[in-house]
């Protein structure tokens, strides 16, 4: 059965399962709409309230009748594009439930649990408030990524919602939450049973949410009211700051559907690494040629300091340096090559002024010549003041797409900045890189030009950050962060540090890790638009990490979750055509991993493994490489050193 529903004279109790049976929705209709969720038969979302005030004072979910209900069941094979899998099983049971004015849809996945409001109006409607509670029936321990607002040393709402949205994870309780903190998402919420990822997905024209404890075992979403007065500032003045707000958080045509409500389910941390939740509940792509968007690696200049060495001209900001780093992505068939900040005129905010020093054209000629394309950064005000004007220029002259940066804030005026954005860049065949970015949310299914997102406490950190514990953030973002798309996290240090020696060094940086825990995370990461972070000069004196860095898929085949916990370790084994690779990292513990290969299809494979060296531990750059003959049913040994890795190619 896809559902039961149940009326009394005070309420209306619906239950809608999942296509296993094991996962559970629960919707009460009465005064209030509350949902909850159970896992196994064990409850692992209270009742929780859902609804909608808007401006004319109608509240959806109050007091609202069940007009109508659909149930329905969908069980499709989807091809993906530019994605962790080639295919995708969007596999769900649904129910809607029709009220005057608009329709509450709920799906039951296997793993996880979905739904959303949807304006049945002909009419535009202005969205006042949203109320999206979350109680818990127990006071669970959460990985909370709280809001770091670019303003240090203050408080208050409106001074986190500009943020980055890049932290660390806190551990804690729900009822230790910090009081007028916010969080911004996925969170990840343990539950005993299962491990619950809190996210949404399908964010198209609407504010991102933020979470908020309210001081016992409940979070409430938090929204960001539509900006009024803006004014030119911030960083190198690229950004649009909030001065005042609207009394409305977001304005919507007739028919509108609002983002999707996410409780990601895992009973086992590793299947958070496989899930598709995200993916699947986002609008498909329209169905025109998406052929021109080309993933790939990308050399990048700004983490390394343009810091290049036995060369016979001075490195920086210029065209000697760019086709240094040109040669150098051609000899290793690396298809990008990315000027970053600094190639536009300073405090301009406009894209059109290149400083003397960069012959655009000439570099964009230069790399097309040698098969390389070239990518540019772009101040989110630089950009979205002549967006289209900008494509146009660019695109003719061969740029094959755009990092923008600094937009730092998830109101509905910046999250329909991200749409119009992929519109314009896909219109004239241009990707996006979106740097100082919110969470991915459903934007690279619809756009597939849109290959990465950042909010993620990176590896930029390691240039001016002492107090930092990166090998276990590394471990805890790919079931968290990870769970809701691709990250431009930028791995590919060639200098590593380990607990002792690690130094924040901004313009030599170093990662914190073996330099294997680097390699690995070119397969661990989910990342389309992948960085080689650091100086081609380096890179040259380790060719035979360079070698295998480069030849990297971007983007896979298939997905399997092989072992791993929140925060400790985690192995992931992934396949691009006829080859599989596998990667895997540790935290700052020292640990033995069994790698089971029963993922290979029978015959015979050779195993091309990098691994910590036996002096990595003292000298995190140490590594050794072993080649072995395999077959399905063998399981290899992988010795991962304190923040070390393990990385294996396997070929026919």
């Amino acid at each position: 059965m896809l559902f039961a529903g149940a009326i009394s004279l005070n309420a209306a109790s619906y239950k809608l399962l999942s296509p296993d049976g094991k996962v559970e929705i629960r919707t009460e209709v009465g005064k209030t709409i509350t949902n909850s969720v159970y896992v196994d038969g064990n409850l692992v979302l209270a009742p929780s309230e859902l609804s909608l005030t808007l401006a004319d004072g109608t509240v959806w979910g109050k007091g609202s009748k069940v007009q109508k209900k659909k149930a329905s069941g969908v069980d499709q094979t989807v091809p993906a594009r530019i994605y962790k899998k080639s295919k995708v099983r969007n596999h769900y049971n649904q129910l809607v439930l029709g009220f005057k004015g608009f329709n509450l849809e709920l799906r039951a996945y296997d793993e996880g649990a979905a739904w959303r409001f949807v304006s049945t109006s002909s009419k535009e409607i202005t969205v006042r408030s949203e109320k999206a509670e979350f109680n818990f029936p127990d006071d669970y321990r959460a990985w909370i990524p709280y809001v770091k607002p670019d303003k240090e040393n203050e408080s208050g709402r409106e001074v986190q919602f500009r943020n980055s949205f890049e932290n660390i994870y806190t551990k804690a309780k729900i009822s230790e939450w910090e009081k007028g903190h916010m969080a911004f998402l996925p969170i990840l919420v343990d539950a005993g049973c299962a491990k619950l990822c809190i996210t949404e997905s399908d964010l198209l024209n609407y504010p991102g949410m933020y979470l908020e404890g309210e001081g016992g075992k409940s979070l409430k979403g938090v929204f960001a009211e539509y900006p009024d007065k803006v004014e030119q500032g911030g960083h190198s003045n690229i950004m649009l700051l909030r001065k005042s707000r609207k009394d409305y958080i977001a304005k919507l045509p007739a028919k509108a559907s609002m983002p999707w409500r996410l409780v990601g389910i895992a009973r086992n941390d590793a299947d958070l690494l496989a899930s598709d939740l995200v993916y699947n509940t986002a609008t498909p792509a329209a169905d025109v040629d998406w052929s021109w968007v080309k993933p790939g690696l990308v050399a990048w200049d700004w983490w390394n300091d343009w810091n290049l060495f036995g060369v016979d001209f001075v490195a920086g900001i210029n065209d000697r340096t760019y086709e240094y780093y040109i040669d150098f992505a051609a000899k290793f068939g690396i298809p990008y090559v990315i000027l970053d900040e600094g190639w536009s005129v300073h405090l301009a905010s406009d894209l059109f002024q290149v400083v003397p020093e960069i012959n655009l054209p000439h570099l964009a000629k230069y790399a097309a010549d040698r098969g390389v394309g070239l990518v540019l950064w772009a101040g989110y005000y630089a950009f979205d003041r002549d967006m289209e004007n900008v494509c146009r220029h660019y695109a003719q002259m061969g740029i094959k797409g755009f990092k923008v940066d600094f937009m730092n804030y998830d109101d509905q005026a910046m999250v329909d900045f991200y749409r119009r954005a992929a519109e314009t860049t896909a219109k004239y065949h241009l990707f996006l890189d979106f740097h100082g970015a919110f969470k991915p949310a459903g934007l690279t299914r619809t756009y597939p030009n849109v290959l990465n997102f950042e909010g993620v406490s990176g590896l930029e950190q390691m240039k001016w950050k002492e107090d930092l514990c990166q090998p276990e953030y590394d471990v805890t973002i790919p079931y968290i962060r990870m769970f809701a798309g691709p990250m431009d996290y930028t791995q590919g240090a060639m200098l590593n540090g380990g607990r002792k020696d690690y130094r924040p060094v901004y313009d030599q940086p170093m990662s914190q890790g073996s330099r294997c825990h680097q390699l690995a995370e070119y397969v661990v990461f989910d990342a389309p638009f992948g960085m080689l972070c650091d100086s081609p000069s380096l890179y040259l004196q380790n060719e035979e990490c360079t070698a295998l860095m480069a030849a990297m898929p971007t983007v896979w085949d298939e997905v399997v979750p092989l072992s791993g916990k929140v925060g400790e370790s985690v192995a992931v084994a992934k396949r691009s055509g006829e080859v599989w690779y596998v990667g895997a990292t540790t935290n700052w513990d020292a640990r033995d991993i069994e790698i089971s290969l029963g993922f290979l299809p029978e015959g015979s494979w050779n195993a091309t493994i990098f691994k910590d060296g036996v002096n990595a531990e003292k000298v995190h750059a140490d590594y050794a490489v072993e080649k072995l003959a395999v077959k399905s049913s063998d399981t290899l040994s992988a010795h991962l050193v304190s923040g070390g890795g393990w990385v294996a190619k396997l070929t026919r």
